[in-house]
């Protein structure tokens, strides 16, 4: 991250801070602190120090990390108190700085409203419509990284002036070119994958109108989402995350077989989306044309509830390189109708999986204290149900005994 100047303050700050102590606007330095630091940014008090001693300072003290301070002009009162005014400048949901930060947040809240207009029930015009704002959010967090990077984001002349647009602006390079950049934090080929192909896909449907492409380019539409949301993350901190701020889509209609043949039959892609389809895949290995981050297809299986009255209907995400989602109907989204039922385990039994483990001191007086210590039978908690006036654990329990286990190994090996 580049560096940045004057102990972390710009000078138009440390000139508020000058006119702050000159015009005695706070009894205390910590006060005035208070107004300079903030979640990602915090100012050394030291610096504070230096500041006042360059302001009652006459003269160069010969002390570089004091006389940097003098240049900048004394704020005014009416400047202070403006600055005072002013809402504050920090997102309050990512804790970034309006300013400085100001492309990724933009980067966020574009990528926002391209999943909650894809997931409107109003807009038909959603696939080409999220395709647009997610090149401008993934265009967003790339140059914001490469801002902070120092890394040169705009196109040259072959003397090195940038080039301009029509209006006098410096050229910035587009999203495909900061993917080629040597620095690119974007190493999954699968990732790059999905964005060119998404890239590709608003070149050919430009200026143009495109019917039933929704269903054939789901996978891809999802696989972006998710990973920029890892991005933002990796890059910005978990703070900046989307998966907070999105819940899970509520579906007006029942999803059944009759619906999905009904889908189905009504795809009729446009010949120029199908031929671009062809000839971008073809040249993929199988690893990235199989791998979730390049197209993220679920299978969904209605679950049989335990008894009635616990669920209307349960749908289970299976993993797109399982068997049953690999022998499932349909390219993007595979619905398989059958009765599913978590495993179920009796106490003996994860007693039993802990010994295998190799925590042979494990038994069942330790299990029940686990589980009543924890109130693991809460049915809130989802480890285990209920059924004919017997408990049964289920998997999440078993994995929750074992993370115990590991963390005190010493006491059950």
């Amino acid at each position: 991250m580049a560096k940045r100047k004057l102990g972390g303050l710009e000078g138009w700050e440390v000139s508020l801070i000058k006119g702050m102590m000159h015009h005695e606007v706070f009894e205390t330095d910590q006060e005035i602190l208070a107004h300079f630091s903030y979640p990602g940014r915090t100012v050394n008090n030291g610096r504070l120090s230096e500041i006042r001693k360059a302001l009652t300072s006459k003269q160069d003290t010969g002390i570089p990390a004091i006389d940097r301070f003098r240049p900048q002009p004394v704020a005014s009162r009416e400047e202070i108190d403006a600055f005072l005014a002013a809402p504050p400048r920090i997102d309050p949901r990512t804790g970034l700085d309006l300013q400085k930060d100001e492309l990724v947040i933009k980067a966020r809240e574009a990528m926002l409203l391209a999943v909650q207009g894809y997931n409107s029930a109003t807009i038909r015009f959603k696939t080409e419509t999220f395709i647009v704002l997610s090149v401008i959010a993934w265009t967003y967090l790339l140059l914001a990284f490469y801002t902070r990077k120092g890394i040169d984001c705009i196109y040259r002349e072959k003397n090195g002036a940038p080039k301009l647009t029509p209006n006098g602006r410096p050229k910035y390079l587009e999203l495909e070119a900061l993917l080629k950049k040597q620095e690119c934090p974007i190493t999954d080929p699968s990732v790059k994958a999905n964005l060119l192909y998404l890239i590709g896909l608003r070149h050919e449907i430009e200026h143009r109108g495109t019917h039933q492409i929704d269903h054939a380019v789901a996978s891809k539409v999802h696989a972006c989402a998710l990973n920029f949301n890892t991005a933002i993350k990796a890059l910005f901190g978990p703070k900046c995350g989307l998966d907070h701020e999105l819940g899970f889509a509520i579906q007006f209609a029942s999803l059944d077989p009759v619906q999905r043949r009904l889908m189905r039959g009504r795809q009729g892609l446009p010949k120029v989306i199908e031929t671009y389809n062809q000839a971008f895949e073809a040249t993929l290995p199988q690893e990235i044309l199989n791998d979730p981050s390049y197209a993220y297809r679920v299978a969904i299986v209605p679950r049989t509830a335990n008894r009635p009255g616990q669920a209307d209907e349960v749908f289970e995400v299976v993993d797109p390189n399982s068997a049953e989602s690999r022998n499932a109907e349909g390219r993007n989204i595979a619905l398989i109708f059958k009765d599913r039922e978590k495993p179920k385990f009796r106490a003996k039994d994860v007693v039993e999986h802990m010994k295998r483990a190799g925590y042979k001191r494990f038994n069942m007086h330790h299990h029940t204290r686990l589980w009543k210590d924890v109130g693991a039978k809460d049915p809130k908690k989802g480890y285990g149900v209920e059924v004919a006036g017997t408990w049964y654990w289920y998997q999440t329990w078993i994995d929750f005994v074992r993370q115990h286990c590991d963390e005190h190994a010493s006491r059950y090996r």
